[in-house]
């Protein structure tokens, strides 16, 4: 099969993200002698840089990773929760029924900061500075301007101009977007880490009590109290139409922390696939796999009419239950065993017909459950589907973004799967004396008593962020991911079951062509759904497009190399290492040896 690069193979380490210069950050880590997890904290600091459309220093990040030492597998949660002050009654307050999807509103606590210190402080072995002196390198000193940034500034630059001073200041040089391949800095947020650095290393020579010092610099003190201060005295424009100030307060920052719990697992066909709790979306992959699992998947071609409908099919009915049942497990009681029951399945399976599902959502009944979704007021059918992956931005002016992703082994068997998002330049606006705005994943709950997504103080909201992992045989094998939004857990699943069932390498199954259901409603404001569409990467051909149309699916034809981002590392039982990275979109790069 035709790829557009090889895949790597190895045995010393391998980095796939979303950013050749970020792979190529962690790869550097590596070769000085870190591990997997001081690669992809680097990484990930050099993506808040790099990638400032698809991720910020005050956004959130999941991450799943197996650790040599310990010879187990972890996750950590960087979804901060909702302030106290961000009840429904509030927003309703203000005469709103979904939380705006920009300005300061949509604000939880930052996450990804206290993930990454939490991932380098129990599992990594370098310094803080050791990691963080890439990403203020090109903070400082430039970094090339991807089209997409320019286009994404472009898009928003009379929003900046009119309403987010700060953000014009930074974004729009000369009073214009950057140009695509220009050098461009942000000297804010150099200065930002530099100080947090500083604090740490005024807090002695210990390694951990330096962590612990950058923690508190960044949540309870200079950093906390500039974005609280922010928030509670800055009225931002959004995309209401009208300036509000925001609910978080200092007190949410210092009383956050990231944290580490136990992977959800699923045994398919050979392999042990894990994923983060129902704070995310992440069990849907694992549904998937439980409604798919007595199917002959290798009987049907990779790019067959049949396997795109089964495999659609059985998302419907995967994602019908995310909207029913997932939320906080700290608030909300998940049946998490149920769903991935036998028995359970046995019973979804049967609904799931040789022709498409252009009908409402059908949650099931886990253990005599009665489903209870959101008031969908915002179901739309259109001819032409209106996002492609994650919503990014609109003719309207509504400012969404999109996500970043990276996959890490090292040659000692550890292995690490994040996908880092939020805090949007196009967002928010930056915050001034920080160089970076805050993020808006409180967009996430619904405004609507009783649902397991339903906002409250304290809550994290059900994000989409979903890194995968797999073992092979009980030993760490595979870690996996994409950007996307809803579609993560589409595109990244179509990745493993062309791996598994149809023998694809880690770059064929990357680059095979790729499509996804929009029948659900979609996690970002406005909240629509597009009942029965489905998207298509056109190289999947006509035959199987016009055979997808016979099955009564709503198809809408994409580009041929526009959906998913995907990228993957594995590591054989010989110790042999391999991965793969996404071409589209151009940046997206896989380094190793």
């Amino acid at each position: 099969m035709f790829t557009t690069r090889p895949e790597l193979t190895g045995t010393f380490g391998m980095v796939a993200s979303t950013h050749w210069i970020a792979s190529q950050t962690g790869m550097a880590v590596l070769e000085k002698g870190g591990n997997a997890f001081d690669a992809a904290v680097a990484t990930g600091f050099v993506l808040q840089v790099v990638e400032p459309h698809l991720n910020g220093p005050a956004g959130e990040v999941p991450v799943i990773g197996w650790d040599a030492r310990a010879d187990r597998p972890f996750v950590v949660c960087g979804q901060g929760t909702a302030p106290a002050l961000a009840t429904i009654a509030a927003f309703r307050d203000l005469g709103l029924d979904l939380v705006p999807g920009t300005g300061t509103l949509a604000a939880c606590v930052p996450g990804s900061f206290g993930a990454w210190l939490l991932l380098l402080r129990d599992h990594g072995t370098l310094r803080l500075a050791d990691v963080l002196e890439y990403a203020i390198g090109y903070a400082e000193h430039g970094f090339p301007v991807l089209p997409r940034i320019a286009g994404t500034v472009e898009t928003v630059a009379d929003l900046f101009r009119d309403h987010w001073q700060s953000s014009a200041e930074l974004w729009l040089p000369n009073g214009a977007p950057p140009e695509p391949g220009t050098m461009f800095r942000n000297p804010g947020l150099a200065a930002t880490y530099r100080r947090v650095l500083d604090e740490a290393t005024a807090a002695g020579s210990d390694r951990d009590a330096q962590i612990e010092a950058a923690r508190v610099a960044f949540y309870e003190g200079f950093v906390a109290e500039t974005l609280a201060e922010f928030v509670e005295k800055t009225a931002v424009m959004d995309v209401t139409g009208r300036p509000h100030t925001g609910f978080l307060r200092a007190d949410d920052m210092a009383s956050w922390r990231a944290s580490a719990e136990e992977p959800v697992a699923y045994d398919y066909h050979g392999h042990t696939v894990l994923k983060a709790g129902p704070w995310t979306q992440g069990p849907v992959f694992l549904q998937q796999l439980a409604l798919l699992a007595d199917t002959d998947l290798a009987a049907y071609g990779p790019c067959s009419p049949e396997f795109v409908h089964v495999v659609t099919e059985s998302a419907k009915l995967a994602f019908a239950d995310r909207e029913a049942y997932y939320g906080d497990p700290a608030f909300v009681d998940v049946p998490l065993d149920e769903l991935l029951s036998p028995a359970y399945n046995d019973e979804r399976r049967r609904l799931v017909a040789d022709t498409a599902d252009v009908g409402p959502l059908r949650p099931g009944s886990p253990g005599g459950r009665t489903p209870r979704l959101p008031d969908i007021g915002g179901l739309v059918y259109a001819e032409t589907a209106g996002a492609v992956g994650e919503p990014t931005l609109s003719p309207t002016g509504e400012t969404r973004g999109d996500t970043c992703h990276l996959d890490v082994v090292d040659r000692w068997g550890n292995m690490v799967s994040a996908t880092p998002s939020g805090g949007w330049l196009q967002s928010s606006p930056v915050v001034p004396g920080l160089g970076f705005p805050l993020g808006t994943r409180a967009q996430m709950f619904w405004l609507e008593e009783g649902l397991p997504a339903s906002l409250a103080p304290g809550k994290r909201p059900r994000t989409t962020l979903t890194p995968s992992f797999a073992l092979r045989g009980g030993a760490p094998y595979l870690a996996f991911g994409t950007p996307g939004g809803d579609q993560q857990d589409q595109w990244s699943l179509v990745l493993f079951l062309r791996h598994v069932h149809h023998g694809m390498n880690l770059q064929e199954a990357v680059d095979a062509p790729a499509w996804h259901s929009a029948h659900f409603p979609s996690s970002f404001y406005p909240r629509q759904a597009e009942p029965g569409r489905i998207l298509v990467e056109d190289r999947l051909g006509e035959p199987a497009l016009d055979a997808l149309h016979e099955r009564g699916h709503r198809v809408s034809v994409a580009d041929g190399w526009s959906l998913g981002r995907l990228s993957a590392a594995s590591r054989d039982s010989d110790g042999v290492l391999r991965a793969g990275a996404n071409p589209r979109g151009m940046q997206g790069y896989a380094v190793g040896r």
